[in-house]
């Protein structure tokens, strides 16, 4: 099984910005946490982080031509604004986790409106780095529901 976690703008600078908001991590560090669960699990796992919302766009449609099972995304701003995405997600028919790592109802009220959440199956927000296997823990939860019907 492959899993595609997706990452977008400003999310390369985990680490470096706003440590109280996002905390110390960097990406990386998260991406090998995971990487280390998945494979545990004999996942793998497939990471893609681009600022560039066409990129995300075509990494989903290259992800579901490439027998990807499911999709973990933080699509960061482009959460909030971005209907390629929503479109690219629900044409995917991939089952898609939409993850956080801060609280975004917390936050600026221009946060707590998603895009993308109605084209996924869950959502996961406010656990910092955990949000990560949080959300793919409920992903594969998700995957195995549907494998049963």
């Amino acid at each position: 099984m492959k899993i595609g976690i997706m990452n977008g703008p400003n999310l390369d600078r985990l680490g470096k910005r706003e440590p109280g908001i996002y905390g110390q991590q960097t990406l990386a560090d998260i991406l090998d946490m995971l990487r280390d669960h998945a494979r545990s699990k004999g996942i793998v796992l497939l990471d893609y982080q681009s600022s560039s919302e066409g990129f995300l766009v075509d990494k989903i449609h290259a992800w579901t031509d490439e027998d990807v099972t499911g999709l973990l995304i933080n699509a960061g701003a482009l959460t909030h604004t971005s209907i390629a995405l929503h479109d690219a997600i629900k044409a995917s028919c991939l089952p898609a986790v939409e993850l956080h790592l801060s609280h975004v109802h917390q936050r600026e009220e221009f946060r707590h409106h998603s895009m993308i959440a109605p084209a996924c199956v869950g959502l996961v927000s406010g656990f910092g780095a955990m949000s990560y296997q949080m959300a793919f823990e409920g992903l594969l939860t998700k995957i195995q529901q549907k494998d049963r019907t």
